[in-house]
């Protein structure tokens, strides 16, 4: 297992762009199930993608990818396959999202429960609810659900008690094909819903708004359809986090600005001045930066949950105390012991943490907890003093595309090296200087499709 290692210190200054969004191409993959091809451009090179990519073959689909280019392409002809095992099930929470498409698609599916990061119980009770409201018949075992239709899906009126981002794709997908109209009330509002609601219509599906309710009129079928992925609003809050907690100057480009309504305020609080201009945003960072005075998450259009921990490591350097609340996920907190390492003052209350900034942060040796927390370690390793080594890497293959390479770019110091051999590693670094040695478990990005 590799390592990250990372010369903390050095402000972040140039220009990178905002790959497509992890939260969005999910969903859509799982949509092209209901396709004969499907085209999917600006798709990150992540491990939760490689991830759906074995569970579309495991089906019986064919799938192909041009890494370079980042274009995937899916064809469902030969797709003949109902069933996702534990095995595949368990590398990603979003493998839940593959359930309406298989109910759509063949009228039934058996699918083990899904894994992820340990952010605490996310229940699937409100898919069950929503697909049992279409005609689902749900047996729920230990370890998976085995799911059937008599016929066909059913329009059905289903108002979500929370707006689960999951719930309501797996509904807008099984809808899409389902006899009559669905009406879908409570549902999240997100951007990568609307990214699904597009890539859907575009299809075919006849999707839309009305009364601040979704309504999906069922089709008989899709069509083949070429798509790009919205990009990813949370790593652009993570490299814009990383270039205030390292007093640097970056511009993100092919970011959609509208996304970050909730995030922007945040860094501009922080003493950060912003400039944007259609798809671009730039951030200067003051030499230390302001406090929060109080920051909560919620669903869209609030600050985003997935944004909390790369913010919070910006803030362990601020001149004052900053408050966080979380309030979507129970334990958003796995990081915290690990910034403590580096001398941070972090207090825990519950939901709510208070960072008291200190006046300079050590290096350490740090262990990923999961994706976001893992970020957020990134982001303070950049901002310390000395060399930091991060392991458990895979929590954050699962989100960010070739991150060393985006921070070598805006001039960060960053390299890889085998778990077994960090003094080895840093001997190599300061012979050699700093190299690119690989991102996913030190293969080559043009090799990883068949590994992550």
């Amino acid at each position: 297992m590799n390592v990250m290692a990372i010369e903390g210190g050095l402000p972040l200054y140039g220009e990178a762009e905002v790959h497509g969004a992890k939260n969005a191409v999910l969903p859509v993959l799982s949509a092209a199930l209901l396709c004969p091809k499907a085209t999917i451009r600006s798709c990150p090179l992540l491990s939760d993608v490689w991830a759906a990519r074995r569970i579309l073959e495991h089906l019986g689909c064919k799938v192909s990818m041009a890494d370079s280019e980042r274009i995937l392409q899916i064809n469902t002809s030969s797709a003949n396959g109902y069933g996702v095992p534990e095995s595949l099930a368990g590398e990603m929470r979003s493998s839940i999202i593959f359930l309406g498409a298989l109910l759509a698609r063949w009228g039934k599916a058996h699918i083990a429960l899904p894994g992820g990061c340990r952010l605490g119980p996310r229940p699937i009770d409100l898919h069950i609810n929503g697909l049992r409201q279409m005609g689902v018949r749900i047996i729920e075992q230990e370890g998976g659900l085995i799911c059937s239709v008599d016929g066909t899906l059913k329009g059905a009126d289903i108002c979500l008690r929370y707006p689960s981002v999951g719930a309501t794709e797996n509904l807008l997908i099984a809808a899409s094909l389902a006899k009559g109209i669905t009406t879908l009330r409570g549902m999240a509002v997100e951007p990568e819903i609307d990214g699904l609601i597009d890539f859907l219509n575009r299809a075919g599906a006849r999707i839309y708004r009305k009364e601040g309710c979704l309504c999906i009129e069922g089709v008989e079928f899709l069509h083949e359809v070429d798509y790009t992925i919205i990009p990813d609003r949370i790593e652009a809050a993570t490299y814009l986090s990383a270039a205030a907690a390292t007093g640097g100057e970056i511009t993100l480009k092919k970011v959609c600005l509208p996304h970050l309504d909730a995030v922007l305020p945040v860094f501009e609080e922080m003493g950060c001045t912003l400039k944007t201009k259609q798809d671009e945003i730039s951030l200067s960072a003051p030499k230390r930066l302001s406090p929060i005075h109080s920051l909560s998450t919620a669903p869209y259009p609030r600050f985003p949950t997935d944004a909390l921990a790369p913010v919070m490591a910006a803030s362990l350097l601020a001149d004052g105390a900053s408050r966080f609340e979380e309030l979507v996920f129970q334990s958003r907190y796995l990081h915290v012991n690990q910034f403590e390492k580096m001398g941070a003052n972090v207090h825990m209350e519950g939901r709510t943490a208070l960072v008291n900034g200190v006046a300079f942060l050590r290096s350490a040796r740090l262990h990923c907890t999961d994706l976001r927390g893992g970020a957020a370690l990134v982001i303070a390793a950049l901002a310390a003093k000395g060399v930091s080594f991060i392991d458990e890497l895979q929590h954050i293959y699962r989100g960010y595309d070739d991150m060393p390479a985006v921070i070598r770019q805006l001039g960060g110091k960053v390299w890889m090296i085998s778990s077994g051999s960090i003094e080895t590693g840093e001997k190599e670094r300061k012979k050699e200087g700093f190299s690119n040695l690989g991102y996913a478990a030190g293969i080559p990005l043009a090799q990883t499709q068949g590994v992550l």
